[in-house]
């Protein structure tokens, strides 16, 4: 590829990544619905099923899986570069919010703006699509569908994240024991830039940095070193996704004084307000500690772990997925995401959107511009927020 045809590539990545990083509220769920409408639907730069099994790979990592899909899907785009941009695009949007939003926490309050309500209405109806699109791939036999509704019953009665680790690797086990059979031959394959010397570097970076960080904030206690450490270190461990990273956090920082637990919780909840992933709520933490410099400083801390383990797993994914019995552990894992996926879309995604017939009806709505009239994701976040505005003017 020439340079030309590479920047413009580059380009057309971060265009689309922005787009989805101002649009996609509702959380990592939500996210994968969003990149799905724009990557695979729309644009077809990756086929379903390529796409599920980057899913996959992901639910396996600690970090923030929809940014790990994203990222992988630039990689696979445009090489390490289209990662870079693909993370940028999808990331900085809500980084400026929550940067800006910490300079004014004590007057900036949106709690109970009514645009917000409304965008939780929006993941609603886009997870709801997602779900059903999703589930026709990925449980497509009776087999698959039993392990989705068993993933889901589990994950409902049993909401942590370890249950999560679990029932994924309880799933991959069940996988390669019964679906290794339906592997298929003609796989599409996928090239990605890095080479297999590239990942294990990658992954040897990772563990270095994870036992010599916290040395070198000791030695030093150089203030943003101590911030790098803590958001590197929670990146690189928490599993579960964003919301899970809240109690990591904050054992970190409140109970040493770095913050209080009052402006600890204010930048959570707006956190919750904007487009694109919750593990910018570093940027936030980190502006009240160090100013941009630590905002800068914590929000890449937090998300290069996730380069990082991206880049180690990305050059074996083509070679593993032509054998029978990963493929069989990707069904597995697929069919338990679809089950998790459905019981997020319960709790918290419809026990926070949902709360009277005019919320349903305007979730039913959307929906269905969604699901029968194909209108795009990000057109139904702007009738999502006009409708909710709407509703509340006329009494509802």
């Amino acid at each position: 590829m020439g340079k030309k045809n590479h920047l413009a590539v580059l380009l057309e990545i971060l265009f689309t990544s922005t787009k989805l990083g101002l649009t996609s509220f509702g959380g990592p769920v939500a996210h994968l619905a969003y990149f799905k409408d724009e990557y695979i639907d729309r644009r077809k730069w990756l086929t379903d099923k390529t796409y599920a099994d980057l899913i996959a790979l992901c639910q396996f990592l600690p970090g923030p899986a929809s940014s790990q899909v994203g990222i992988s899907i630039g990689m696979l785009r445009g090489g390490l570069w289209g990662g870079l941009v693909s993370w940028l695009g999808f990331t900085l949007p809500s980084v400026i919010v929550l940067v800006v939003f910490a300079m004014l926490y004590q007057t900036f309050t949106l709690e109970d703006a009514a645009f917000i309500h409304s965008l939780k209405i929006v993941a609603a109806a886009v997870v709801l699509h997602a779900l059903i699109g999703m589930g026709a791939k990925l449980a497509p036999d009776g087999g698959r569908r039993a392990m989705a509704v068993t993933a889901a019953v589990v994950m409902l009665l049993f909401p942590t994240a370890w249950v999560q680790l679990l029932l994924i690797a309880a799933a991959g086990a069940g996988g390669w024991t019964f679906f290794k059979d339906k592997a298929a031959s003609n796989l599409e394959s996928f090239s990605v830039n890095l080479s297999k010397k590239t990942g294990l570097v990658s992954l040897g970076t990772l563990l270095t940095l994870l036992l010599v960080l916290p040395l070198i904030a000791g030695a030093t206690e150089n203030p943003l070193i101590r911030i790098f450490d803590i958001f590197f270190r929670v990146g690189s461990l928490v599993f579960g996704g964003g919301h899970v990273v809240l109690p990591m956090i904050e054992r970190e920082i409140v109970p040493q004084g770095l913050l209080s637990a009052d402006q600890f919780l204010a930048g959570y909840g707006m956190a919750q307000a904007v487009p694109g992933p919750l593990f910018t709520f570093s940027s936030y933490l980190g502006t009240m500690m160090e100013g941009i410099a630590g905002a800068v400083t914590a929000t890449i801390a937090i998300f290069l772990p996730s380069f990082l383990l991206v880049m180690a797993a990305l050059p074996f994914l083509n070679e593993l997925r032509r054998r029978a019995s990963f493929q069989g552990v990707l069904m597995g894992v697929n069919a338990s995401v679809v089950g998790i996926l459905l019981a997020a879309f319960y709790d918290p995604v419809v026990q926070s959107s949902i709360f009277d017939t005019a919320d349903f009806a305007l979730g039913l709505v959307l929906f269905a511009l969604l699901n029968v009239w194909k209108v795009p994701a990000w057109m139904i976040v702007i009738l999502g927020v006009a409708g909710g505005y709407l509703l509340q003017f006329a009494g509802f």
